[in-house]
């Protein structure tokens, strides 16, 4: 083996060249990337087949490298883009149950396309011709191209390890065990200054800790670190897409959508319904304004006569009253809207959710009203569910539905209407003015870039598809 004058070997450092070249290509190119760009450290090891990429270290074999150059010049430079692409979109901080031969392949398949999408001549190269036809099957079936919405494409699909390791082969330019084994890690070579490594962990051995529970905490709080910084960064590179570089930011690719949806502010449900919930007596022991000692001093001082009994009822804030508008035109999808109204139950039941009694109307609607169906408990919520056949399937109006609402408050159906949601895909007219309780309109994810916006005094939530179905 030739070795330069430092010590380092030729093929490395002219591996590491190519790397730092590629880098710098990539800044001229996509500034709006900046940071992300510059904020990984390279690290050889002879032992992997290509790349490989944690968060914290571009791992690479340099003899790949030079091989890959020499084949062509814009290898190296995609690959080195794809990984980064993989730590702006937090492919690496995944749950360690997942199906890994499955998140490996919508992984590489979402960054691919993003890199794709950008146009962009310095990556161009022979794997964009192969993975057509697959990218172009998924966006057939998927509105938003991200690892996420491919993951659950593919699962969906029911195919074996060997099928997808052989889809992901046009896509593939770098390994993915580090994401997954991070404590056996290869670490070989040295690092950008010329650090030797000499722990088979390369995180535990910049977080030693006095034995192997303080290797592991060491591990999950720098994998924690990582996940943060990551997320600042991807903020930092949405924000500068879409201002200062609107060349890339208009084309609405699968850098923009990837971004935005990892992004995007993320709603708990159950949190969210409790905006509609007063404040009402239950019967309860209140322990809040209990005094233990009063009590106890009485039964010391009179045997079985306590001076202070406790209170038998407490105010608690839950839900009571409460309407449920449900879109079904021939656009809204009846199983999704059964599940909604399934998720919206399974919520609700829980104790500390919902009064004894309660006045809840769910209410079905295209152009028109077509059923109102008041429900005043838990079981008649649940036989309602059982029974439950949606009606309508013509076009979108939401006014009927606030015409209607407004009628029943006029005839004292409702004491106090905190709410109403109204489950849609969207498109309808909406009323002009704005009614005297709270609102909200309900979508699902998949089509929340093209949802148009709700009027201002309703609130606009965007809910997951595992938040209605899971």
């Amino acid at each position: 083996m030739i070795f330069e004058s430092n010590g380092i070997p030729q093929t490395e450092k002219l591996a590491r060249d190519i790397l730092i070249l590629s880098r710098n290509l990539l800044l001229v190119n996509l500034r709006f990337l900046d940071m992300a760009i510059n904020q990984l450290k390279m690290k050889p090891i002879e032992a992997l087949d290509t790349m490989a990429v944690d968060g914290q270290f571009l791992y690479f074999n340099p003899r790949h490298i030079l091989s890959s150059y020499k084949q062509q010049k814009e290898i190296p430079i995609r690959d080195y883009l794809h990984v980064i692409f993989h730590c702006l979109f937090q492919h690496p901080f995944v749950n360690k149950l997942v199906h890994q031969a499955c998140w490996d392949l919508a992984c590489d398949v979402a960054v691919e396309n993003a890199i794709n999408d950008l146009a962009l001549s310095i990556v161009a190269n022979v794997r964009e011709s192969k993975q057509a036809k697959v990218v172009s099957n998924l966006k057939k079936e998927i509105n938003l191209m991200t690892a996420e919405k491919i993951y659950r494409y593919y699962l969906d699909q029911n195919l074996s390890d060997e099928e997808l390791i052989s889809i992901r082969q046009d896509f593939y330019a770098d390994n993915h065990t580090t994401w997954y084994e991070p404590e056996k890690k290869p670490a070989e070579g040295k690092g950008e200054k010329g650090e030797s490594e000499d722990s088979t962990d390369i995180r535990a051995s910049t977080e030693k800790g006095d034995g192997e529970g303080s290797e592991i905490g060491s591990l999950i709080a720098l994998n924690q670190e990582l996940m943060d910084m990551w997320s600042q960064i991807s903020a930092r590179a949405q924000v500068d897409l879409e201002t200062a570089s609107r060349k890339w930011g208009n084309e609405k690719g699968g850098l923009h959508q990837s971004l935005n949806e990892l992004n995007r502010e993320k709603y708990n449900y159950a949190e969210f319904l409790k905006k509609f919930s007063v404040l009402g007596e239950v019967m309860q022991v209140n322990d809040e304004e209990f005094d233990l000692v009063f009590y106890t001093y009485g039964l010391r001082l009179y045997k079985n006569l306590p001076l202070i009994e406790p209170l038998e009822y407490k105010e608690v804030k839950r839900v009571k009253e409460f309407v449920i508008a449900l879109d079904t035109s021939g656009s809204v999808q009846g199983e999704i809207v059964q599940k909604f109204v399934q998720k919206t139950y399974n919520i609700l039941k829980q104790t500390e959710n919902f009064f004894t009694r309660i006045n809840v109307h769910i209410i079905q609607c295209d152009t028109e009203v077509q059923e109102d169906h008041k429900i005043t408990n838990t079981e008649e919520f649940e036989d309602y569910l059982q029974t439950m056949t949606l009606r309508g399937f013509g076009g979108t109006d939401f006014r009927p539905v606030f015409s209607y609402v407004d009628q029943l408050i006029e005839d004292h159906e409702f004491e106090n209407l905190k709410g109403l949601i109204y489950f849609t895909d969207g498109y309808g007219t909406y009323p002009s003015k704005k009614p005297d309780y709270e609102t909200a309109f309900v979508f699902l994810d998949e089509d929340y870039l093209d949802v148009p916006d709700v009027p201002y005094w309703a609130i606009k939530l965007i809910l997951s598809t595992d938040d209605v179905v899971g």
